[in-house]
This record gives C-alpha cells, structure tokens and sequence, in this order.
C-alpha cells in the first residue's frame, strides 16, 4: 500500500493536468490549424483589422496608463492604512471582477450616459463620453482595474515597514518613500498585475459594446471586430482571433520576463 499509493496519486496528476492543459490548447491550436496560409494573408487585408487593432492598442494602453498610476496610489494608500475603511476601499476596487461585463456596460451608461447620472451635467460641459473612444477606455478600465489594484495591494503589504521608517528617518518625505522605496520594492507584483490588467482591458467585449457600441474605427476593438467579423467571415474572425492571441500572449511574455519572479494576480485574492 506504501508504495501503490504514490503512484497512484502521480497517475492522477498527470492524468488531470494532461486533460486540463489539452482543454486549454486545443481552442487556440485549433485557432491555428483550421486556417490556411492564403486564408490567413486575405484576413490581415480585411477592412476591419488595422482600424480595430490601431484602436485597440490605443485604448488599452491609455486605460492601463490610469489604472497604474491611480490604482498605485490607491493600493499603497489601502496596503499601509489598515482599517476598516481600507477593507471596504479594498472590497469595492474588486466589485468590477464579480459583476458580469454586460452589467458594467449597463452601469457605466446609467451613469455616463445622457440621461444618466452624470449625464446632464457632462453634456453641460461639452462632455458626452458614452459612445464615442472615451468610453471604451472607461469601460477598459473600469473592468481591469481590479487585476492590478489587487496585485499592488499584495505587492505593497509585503514591503518590509522598517525600511521605510529609516528612509523617513533620513529626511525623505512619505511620496519620496513611496516613489524611492516602496515601487522599487513592489515592481514586480505591479508588473505582473499590469500585465494581466494589459491583457484584461484588451479582451473586453461587453461593458464596452453597451457602452461605447460597435463605431468602425471609433469604438470598435479588436473582440467587437471579432463579433463583427462572425456575422459575414468566419475567416477574417479566425484572423483576427489570432492577431488578439499573438499580440496578447507576446505582451504577456515581456511583461513576465521583466518580472520574472511575480505571480500572477488573482482578483479576490488577499495579500500576505
């Protein structure tokens, strides 16, 4: 029995990581094999994909730009507070990964929107957000949010306080600690969130399509082009699926490289 039930237990788990593995490539493998060369040359030509690329890039890249910068600010801010407002600061910024995206795009435009709750006002100032390449960066946002926040948040609680007691005891000031310590400290938790932050923002569909719509070249990314795609080209669509997982998975392995030490975040997830 000593020696059955080790290789019974090893049996199981390369039978269940097998299956698992198999399950998560088989979609992306089949991405690959099912398309033709010629196929895939016609799809990178299709109308769709450089106009929803070009947005894509954009949009991500500026919604991460204020996720990083404000959910930094926020995490350290949650991460050396500790309370009971810190814990419901902590509790809201992880609301967005619970909810489903088609109730984000619905909350965004009642709030955003027109007639929404801001939307009186935001019209008064010349500012109408929804539909239009503002709102796909809010929407982007609003949905990746937790994945980085939560990362600095666990990044930030394992940064050793005493250290920052002698920065300040030799004269810096709490953002010079804050800037001088604790990021260099914390950068690989907040790389490894920003990247699957990153990879968030770009794969979002809903949230954005209730609340910035399906505009060719204006609000269309690259899933709504997906989407789009589907109903004329099940090619061009496979094309541009591939562009998502080429672009993403490359990011992804920049990201992880620079930080090669960092686990991925897991929303929810509390710090140590």
């Amino acid at each position: 029995m000593r020696s059955g039930r080790p290789s019974l237990w090893s049996a199981a788990q390369q039978v269940a990581s097998a299956f698992l593995v198999a399950f998560l490539l088989l979609p992306v493998v089949a991405l690959v094999i099912t398309l033709s060369w010629a196929d895939f040359v016609a799809g990178l030509r299709h109308p769709l994909l450089l106009p929803a690329l070009r947005l894509s890039l954009l949009t991500t890249c500026t919604s991460l730009g204020l996720v990083v910068v404000l959910g930094s600010l926020l995490a350290w801010n949650i991460a050396r507070q500790p309370g009971r407002a810190s814990r419901w600061m902590e509790a809201v910024t992880q609301l967005p990964a619970v909810i489903p995206p088609a109730v984000a795009g619905v909350g965004l435009l009642l709030a955003f929107g027109r007639r929404g709750l801001l939307g009186g006002f935001l019209a008064a100032h010349g500012m109408a957000p929804a539909f239009t390449t503002a709102a796909v960066v809010m929407a982007e946002a609003f949905v990746s949010a937790p994945f980085f926040v939560q990362a600095a948040i666990a990044a930030f609680r394992r940064v050793d306080e005493n250290l920052l007691v002698v920065a300040r005891t030799l004269g810096a000031s709490p953002f010079r600690a804050f800037l001088r310590v604790g990021l260099p400290l914390a950068a690989p938790g907040l790389v490894a969130g920003a990247a699957m932050s990153w990879a968030r923002s770009l794969g979002e569909f809903g949230a954005t399509l209730l609340f910035a719509g399906n505009l060719t070249g204006r609000t269309q990314t690259l899933p709504l082009a997906v989407y789009a795609a589907m109903e004329s080209d099940l090619r061009a669509a496979q094309v541009l699926s591939l562009v998502m997982v080429a672009v993403a998975f490359t990011l992804l392995l920049v990201l992880r490289r620079m930080a090669p030490g960092a686990a991925l975040p897991v929303p929810g997830a509390r710090g140590a």
